[in-house]
Order: structure tokens, then C-alpha cells, then sequence
């Protein structure tokens, strides 16, 4: 059939069988919508400790037991196991080797430093997932691979498999979704990959300042690449600070890098239906919005007074999320009559600022330093708005899932938080948030301020929340773009 195709989908983590953050959501719903268009999914993750076999049903695959994987120039014996994506028939392979996955973290120990072979663990991981293919005589139209930890499957292709008709003109996608984790390594470690050493040379495919950058080599050698927003696949290629070193490459691969926006699981994150939420709503009931956020400010020990307005920041607490704005700013905000809850984890100096502003703001500041997903769903259905001031923003998936209860995004035009959010027009009453262009407390605070005044005129805000709900970022919408994406990728390869 025209536009199915065999996808072979491989991601270091998964949900809901392991997850360090939002690379698993996508790997866990993206699938799903291909699926549901059409295409044959199967998709291959590291069976790590964290995975829960019974719970998961994993069964084991006879022609994949005592599997063996090239790495360091040994044979490592491997195996790996079957489930499907709960609620979907995508199948999915985990591969297992003892020494490698049977640990508490995915790629850190319990002091959050990485684990000093995640070279050796993740070349396995790759050699393994070619190897499977070859063992289940699947071949698949293409390969789509994220991150670091799958970006040497082109490069093995391009190498030590070019020559195996097994993988004739089978192409590579290759996605990145955390530019700032590249993989990058000694130079010993080329070795380690089971690759000519000729190859790694100063300016060479693998070499980044003396070291190997698994990275670096996937975006050279995949045949297209994508990124979650075509404003970020821009910033990373023209903006040092967003590239991360790597903006020449992306630069000199600007034809092939594409930018598709991440979608929005809605059968999770839909107020008429949250099993989170005391009272669902939909646009056609908005007045039942505001007992969600008498909940959450009850539960919270602030206040409630629906002519006070109400932002939210729900984030992990780091240096790229726009947090020293929020310190800067938050006198100010305070005199505009706001209220703010704020819920996420991350680095202790932000931790210790924010608990600084909440004990100086005890009625007017709620601080939850923890990661809760019912409250997340609750702050959602009873904030009025939710502040983003992210320094950069590959994508974001808070904005949108804001957008969806009638939460309205003020967010920094940073990557995908300005190509989701469209500005509100007080004269057509057309957008559905607020954009604040300079990284700065000010423009964030005329921000704040413009959507206070519209707050404050129940009518145009009402407009406003219709306008965001109808926002629509499902993951039937990017699997629909994915789907042309690979149309050209086949087409090309098979040329």
C-alpha cells in the first residue's frame, strides 16, 4: 500500500516500561499513531532492571536467545525478550545482557554520575538491534533511531554492514531530542566499536576535540534527521549556545534536518475525561474550571478567590528553564496581585531560591519539590496560567498539554515553545497565549501583565481558553508529517 511502511523504531527508553524523561513519551506514543495509519511497527529499548517483566508480560523469542553481539572485538552473548506497547499491537523487542542493564539506573548510579562504560553498553545496544533483524529476517523499509545511544546504527551501516545484503538500501532516520547528551568518549573507545581506527581522525566523522562523539557520527551519517520543532531545528544550527557544539555539522546538514513538533497523548491529558481531576470539563462548561482550582489551592493551603489570578510552573528546576527570571521578577509579580503554585525537582540552588520565596510569600507561593502527576494533571485543570520562561526549549510538552484545560501558556519565543504558542491579539482576539521575545525579567513581566488585563475581562478570557482547548497537537497530526518524511526518505534511499 501506498505511504505503509515496515519501521523498525529503536529508543534507549520507553514508556511505560522505562523512563528518565520525555524521549520515553514520545517513544511510547509516536509508535502507537504509526501504528494506527497504518504502518509495521516494531520497535527494540535495553531490557533494564526498571522494567517490570510480569507486569509487561515479556516472553521470550527462541531465535533470539544466546544472541551474539560483537564489542571490543569479543563475542558478548545476549538475548532478548518480546511485549507490546500497552493498549497497542505495536510489538517491541528488549534486549537483555546482564552486566549492562541489570542496574538501578538507566545511564546513572544512584549519585547521578554516568556509569563508566555506557560507550561499551550502548554499542552493544546497537550491534544487538542490527543483529535481531537479521535473526528475525525482518527487514524493514527503514530505521528511525533517537539519540545518542541508537546513533550508531547509520554509522554501522555505513561500515561493517555496507556489504551485508541483508540491509541494501535501508535507510536511517535519525531523531534527536537532547542535543546537550551527545555520548562522547575517549578515543579508545573507537576500538571498542569495532571500527577501523583510520577513521577517526582530527575533523573526521567521529572525532569531536580528541574524543569520539557518538552523536556527531549518527548526524553525519543517517540519511535525514529530525528535531522536535522546526524552530528549534533552526536555533541548533544558527545559535552556539543552542547547538552545543555541534552547529556546524547541523549547519552542513541543514537540507536533511527537518523539525516536527512533538504531539500530545490526549487520551491522557483531557480534562472532560481526567481521572485526576474532581470536576472534568470541556469549552462548552468553563465554570467548572473553577472548582478545579479551588481544589488545588485548598489541598495547597492558599487561598481561593476566582478574581485572583493564577500561574503555574510545572518544570524540571534547572538552569535552562528560565528560573532566575522567576527570582528576578517575583517581587513584582506579587504587587500584579498573582498567586503561584509551582511543582518539579532538579538542582538544589533552585530548590533553595524557591523555598526562599515561599517562606517570604507564604499566601501567595505554593512550592511542591517533587514529581507528583496527579497534581500535575490537577495545577493544569485549576491554574489560569501556566509560565514558561525557558531559556531554550527543544519542544515542551507542558504548554500544549496546558492549552488542552484552557491554562494559558506565557512562554519565552524560545524553540517549540514559540512555534506551539501563537501570541494573543487584543484587536482580533486571535492566539491562544502570551510570547515574551527578550530572555529577560522585564519582558517577562509585560507578559504577565498583558495576560492579567485579559484576565481580568471574563468575556475575552473565556475566548481565549476556547481558542487554546482548540489547539491541536495530537500525535495523530505528527505521525501524519512523519509519514511524508519517510515517503521522501524511501523514495530517495531507492533511487
Amino acid at each position: 500500500m501506498k505511504n505503509k511502511f515496515k519501521i523498525f523504531f529503536v529508543s534507549p527508553e520507553v514508556s511505560p516500561f522505562a523512563k528518565t524523561g520525555g524521549l520515553a513519551e514520545v517513544s511510547g506514543a509516536l509508535p502507537k499513531a504509526l501504528k494506527e495509519r497504518g504502518h509495521d511497527m516494531r520497535m527494540m529499548m535495553p531490557n533494564y532492571r526498571a522494567v517490570n517483566e510480569r507486569k509487561f508480560t515479556l516472553r521470550d523469542v527462541i531465535r533470539l536467545k544466546d544472541m551474539a553481539v560483537p564489542v571490543g572485538g569479543q563475542l558478548v552473548k545476549a538475548s532478548s525478550k518480546s511485549s507490546f506497547l500497552p493498549d497497542s499491537k505495536v510489538q517491541i523487542y528488549l534486549l537483555y545482557h546482564k552486566q549492562f542493564f541489570d542496574r538501578d539506573g538507566l545511564y546513572q548510579n544512584s549519585a547521578g554520575q554516568d556509569y563508566a562504560d555506557n560507550a561499551e553498553r550502548f554499542i552493544f545496544f546497537c550491534r544487538g538491534c542490527l543483529e535481531t533483524l537479521k535473526l528475525l529476517q525482518w527487514q524493514p523499509d527503514l530505521i528511525h533511531c533517537n539519540d545518542w545511544q541508537t546513533a550508531l546504527i547509520p554509522v554501522y551501516l555505513k561500515t561493517i554492514y555496507k556489504d551485508d545484503p541483508f540491509f541494501k538500501d535501508i535507510p536511517v532516520l535519525l531523531s534527536v531530542h537532547n542535543l546537550a547528551d551527545q555520548g562522547i568518549f575517549e578515543a579508545a573507545v573507537v576500538q571498542k566499536a569495532g571500527l577501523p581506527q583510520d577513521m577517526f581522525y582530527s575533523g573526521s566523522t567521529l572525532e569531536f576535540y580528541g574524543k569520539f562523539n557518538f552523536l556527531k557520527a549518527g548526524l553525519l551519517t543517517a540519511d535525514t534527521l529530525s528535531t522536535v520543532s522546526l524552530t528549534y531545528a533552526k536555533d541548533i544550527q544558527q545559535n552556539a549556545e543552542h547547538g552545543m557544539g555541534l552547529e556546524g555539522v547541523l549547519q552542513a546538514r541543514r537540507n536533511d534536518l527537518h523539525g516536527i513538533a512533538n504531539g500530545v497523548d490526549y487520551a491522557e491529558w483531557n480534562p472532560a475525561n481526567d481521572k485526576f481531576i474532581p470536576n472534568p470539563y470541556s469549552a462548552a462548561d468553563l465554570a467548572l474550571k473553577a472548582l478545579n482550582k479551588q481544589a488545588l489551592l485548598t489541598r495547597l493551603g492558599l487561598a481561593f478567590s476566582e478574581e485572583t489570578p493564577l500561574l503555574a510552573i510545572i518544570s524540571r528546576l534547572d538552569d535552562t528553564m528560565g528560573l532566575e527570571l522567576v527570582d528576578e521578577g517575583y517581587d513584582r509579580l506579587v504587587a500584579l496581585g498573582a498567586q503561584m503554585v509551582v511543582l518539579g525537582t532538579g538542582d538544589e540552588k533552585y530548590h533553595k531560591m524557591l523555598a526562599r520565596l515561599a517562606k517570604k510569600y507564604p499566601r501567595q507561593l505554593s512550592v511542591t519539590l517533587r514529581f507528583d502527576n496527579a497534581l500535575a494533571h490537577l495545577i493544569q485543570a485549576g491554574a489560569d496560567m501556566l509560565l514558561k520562561p525557558s531559556r531554550y526549549e527543544p519542544c515542551g510538552l507542558g504548554q500544549i498539554q496546558a492549552m488542552r484545560y484552557g491554562n494559558i501558556p506565557i512562554v519565552h519565543a524560545a524553540g517549540g515553545l514559540a512555534e506551539t504558542v501563537q501570541n494573543y491579539d487584543p484587536r482580533t482576539e486571535n492566539g491562544s497565549g502570551f510570547v515574551f521575545k527578550k530572555y529577560d525579567a522585564d519582558d517577562m513581566l509585560k507578559a504577565i501583565e498583558r495576560a492579567i488585563k485579559v484576565f481580568q475581562d471574563k468575556k475575552r478570557w473565556a475566548k481565549l481558553m476556547k481558542n487554546a482547548m482548540k489547539q491541536d497537537y495530537s500525535w495523530e497530526a505528527a505521525a501524519e508529517k512523519y509519514t511524508k518524511l519517510y515517503a521522501r526518505l524511501v523514495a530517495r534511499r531507492k533511487r
